[in-house]
């Protein structure tokens, strides 16, 4: 098979896999919402149900263990598999009987499915930045990032009226059957001896591994951006069902509009984010994303502030779509590029940590904020607060490209320059 071949075959499987572990997530965070909406749920007890998917901030310590045997050939491919399938039995557990009457169940195996699906998230993505080329990243991040919005279709929309017209199992032996089908495909996956090398792997190593990660400089630029450069729009995304429910849609109709229109709009708007990062600087891109989250989070702010008709919702919750799907591929284009050989599974855990942990606190403080003050002065809030992620970008980017080019191989550096 030729190089070329093998890489799109790569690329295939890992979206795929990427489908796989966000569809559950999306149907349980962001499908199961509209639902629960339904049946009278307020903004604050749904944002509180976001606490089930906490297991998503310690991933660094679910990464440890992958890197203790992470430097020999096949390591990150034998916990992927094992963990695919584990993730695949918890959604059969939550698919055994109906458990919306059963809040105490639903919430523990919740977070029994975002632990699964967390830990098996690592070694899937610490072997994709392991096998693929670093001139694949951008590609590979935008395809991630498509895998969301794709997973936005399947878990956000298709996987509801799955639910409604075959019942309360069948999503999740769909999805379970989707995780299976994934680990058996990663059998065949080989890890290239180029990308492992040793780096010591003694328990008593972690530790230091963990904070020398934290004293670069690259680090100290990349990690607050990290932090900030989702969670607003993507809070803005995670309320647009129900917000669109409030302003008095079908619900059907809003399961097809957000769930899947709205899911594709984000596949499209990953893979034209994808392609920019490849011939743009990082200090372009990065203020560029942050602006395209306030403009459309602001527009949404005024378009519900003065009640405008259902189209222009709809054309503002499609630009709300786009600007979370760019987002995300930059994001994760950006993750896979730093990371430290031998330690891909650790320093993915840990940027993925900080990522996880701002898009639980962002919904959670906008449910508060809606209940107390509405849905117009909630995406106002985002919108204010996405301005201030805009002037951090300007201010941080450039020196966090500089540094990159002085410190990474004139392969990367190319890449990132989008030569």
């Amino acid at each position: 098979m030729s190089p070329a071949l093998r890489n799109g075959c790569r690329q295939a499987l890992f979206g795929w896999l990427n489908l796989a572990l966000t569809a559950p997530g999306v149907y349980l965070w962001l499908g199961l919402p509209l639902v629960l909406r339904q049946h009278g749920w307020s903004g604050t007890a749904i944002g509180l149900f976001q606490l089930a998917s906490l297991p998503t901030v310690f991933k660094f310590l679910f990464a440890m263990p992958l890197d203790r045997r992470g430097a020999e050939r096949g390591a990150y491919r034998g916990w992927a598999v094992g963990l695919l399938l584990a993730y695949a039995a918890v959604l059969c557990a939550l698919g055994w009987r109906d458990l919306l009457g059963d809040k105490r169940v639903l919430f523990t195996l919740a977070t029994a499915a975002a632990l699964a699906g967390t830990w098996a998230d690592v070694p899937v993505n610490a072997l994709a930045i392991r096998v693929l080329p670093a001139s694949s990243r951008a590609w590979a991040g935008g395809i991630r990032s498509m895998a969301l919005c794709l997973g936005a279709i399947v878990g956000g929309g298709l996987m509801l009226v799955a639910q409604a017209r075959w019942g309360w199992q069948a999503p999740f032996i769909i999805m379970a059957a989707a995780l299976a089908l994934g680990a058996a495909l990663t059998l065949c996956v080989q890890e290239d001896q180029d990308g492992v090398r040793a780096t010591g792997s003694h328990d008593k190593q972690a530790p230091a591994r963990l904070l020398a990660y934290f004293h670069e400089d690259s680090t100290r630029s990349w990690l607050p951006l990290l932090a900030l450069l989702f969670p607003f729009i993507g809070s803005g995304w995670f309320y647009l069902k129900p917000l669109l429910l409030d302003q008095g849609m079908a619900p059907e109709r809003v399961a097809w509009l957000v769930g899947v229109a709205g899911g594709a709009v984000g596949a499209a708007a990953s893979a034209l984010s994808a392609r920019g990062s490849k011939r743009l600087r990082v200090a372009v891109t990065v203020p560029l994303h942050a602006a395209a989250g306030c403009a459309s989070l602001l527009s949404l702010a005024i378009a519900v502030w003065l009640q405008a008709p259902p189209s222009v919702l709809i054309g503002c919750a499609m630009a709300i779509a786009a600007a979370m799907g760019a987002t995300a591929a930059l994001a994760f284009s950006l993750m896979m590029s730093h990371t430290r050989p031998g330690l891909q599974a650790l320093d993915y855990g840990i940027q993925s940590s900080v990522f996880s942990f701002t898009r639980i606190l962002a919904p959670l403080a906008a449910g508060l904020l809606l209940d107390a003050a509405g849905p117009a002065w909630m995406l106002a809030a985002l919108a204010a607060a996405s301005a201030g992620v805009l002037l951090l970008a300007l201010r941080s980017a450039g020196s966090l490209l500089r540094h990159r080019l002085h410190t990474r191989p004139a392969a990367a550096q190319r890449f990132e320059q989008g030569g």
